[in-house]
């Protein structure tokens, strides 16, 4: 662009096909999409413009990314959440009872994205009905760390900013687990402002498939709306067993490498699982991943 002023920042909030981008040292400042084909979301680092005269920013290009999570929509297609994160803190409650599958493919979306993850159990304060959170003990034998916590209370939390601080760490859960009161006792006066700004722009909150970083004085949160479900991206069949670190581990006693442990002879996954060294809940969850991954791979035309 002759004439224009270029610069480069991170982007902190989406609306579509606007979004706003933190500089340093500079006021954040609202951009459009100079083209339909880019994939910008928040965490994003981006370079951006304004021409001579014109009162409007934007964005010219990405930079490249660190990582991306990303889920698949009914079409089988991957939508990107939020880029460049350190971990994903997945939150539970004990009240409403969670899916425990749900989490077990935010955890896979993550760990195929190649970030860390963190179990958050909320509500640490309300009673336990029994057996509603008997998913946590197999998550953490297969190496996921869990933080009990209560935003009512604050018990819990000093340690959560611990795992939290200097990370960019991305929240996620199902409606109703108290991801939204857990999000403002950790960012307080930060995510009221985010969410005043968010509205004072006329574009309405950040979109359903994006995320918003707020800023804490020990680290970052990207905040992504609560769901109903999740689906990690598609990928071959053969890689769905890296969002299970258990059957990952065990794949290379298998008698066949291309082994989805199913009903294949000589599967040490299986034999595990029959032994109970693998959880059984935990090995139904990865079928069902298969067969879903499958599903929509064969929506978006991957075929069998």
């Amino acid at each position: 662009m002759v004439g224009s002023e270029t610069a480069t920042g991170c982007v902190v909030e989406s609306y579509g096909r606007r979004v706003l981008v933190s500089r340093p040292g500079a006021p954040d400042v609202r951009c459009k999409l100079r083209r339909r084909s880019l994939d910008v979301v928040a965490g994003d680092l981006v370079r951006i413009a304004v021409a001579a005269g014109d009162d409007e920013w934007s964005v010219l290009e990405r930079m490249p990314r660190r990582n991306v999570l990303r889920r698949s929509d009914s079409r089988g297609r991957a939508e990107s959440l939020a880029a460049n994160l350190d971990q994903v803190a997945v939150v539970v409650a004990p009240i409403p009872s969670c899916d425990p599958f749900i989490v077990d493919r935010y955890v896979a979306g993550a760990r195929q994205a190649g970030v860390d993850v963190l179990l958050v159990v909320n509500k640490a304060d309300l009673p336990l009905p029994a057996g509603d959170l008997d998913f946590v003990g197999p998550l953490q034998a297969a190496g996921l760390p869990a933080l009990h916590v209560s935003a009512s209370t604050g018990a819990g939390l000093d340690q959560l900013v611990h795992r939290l601080t200097q990370r960019r760490s991305l929240f996620a859960g199902q409606s109703g687990v108290g991801k939204s009161s857990l999000l403002n006792a950790l960012a307080g006066e930060a995510l009221r402002a985010t969410g005043a700004l968010s509205a004072g722009s006329g574009e309405g909150r950040h979109t359903t498939v994006s995320s918003a970083i707020l800023q804490t004085p020990w680290g970052e949160i990207a905040d992504s709306p609560g769901v109903r479900d999740y689906a990690p991206p598609v990928v071959p069949l053969r890689e769905v067993q890296h969002g299970y670190a258990e059957i990952e581990a065990l794949a290379a006693g298998c008698r066949f490498l291309d082994c989805l442990h199913l009903r294949e002879p000589h599967c040490a996954v299986r034999s595990a699982v029959d032994a109970g060294a693998v959880d059984a809940r935990r090995y139904e969850s990865y079928r069902r991943l298969l067969n879903l991954n499958r599903q929509l791979g064969e929506r978006r035309g991957w075929g069998p």
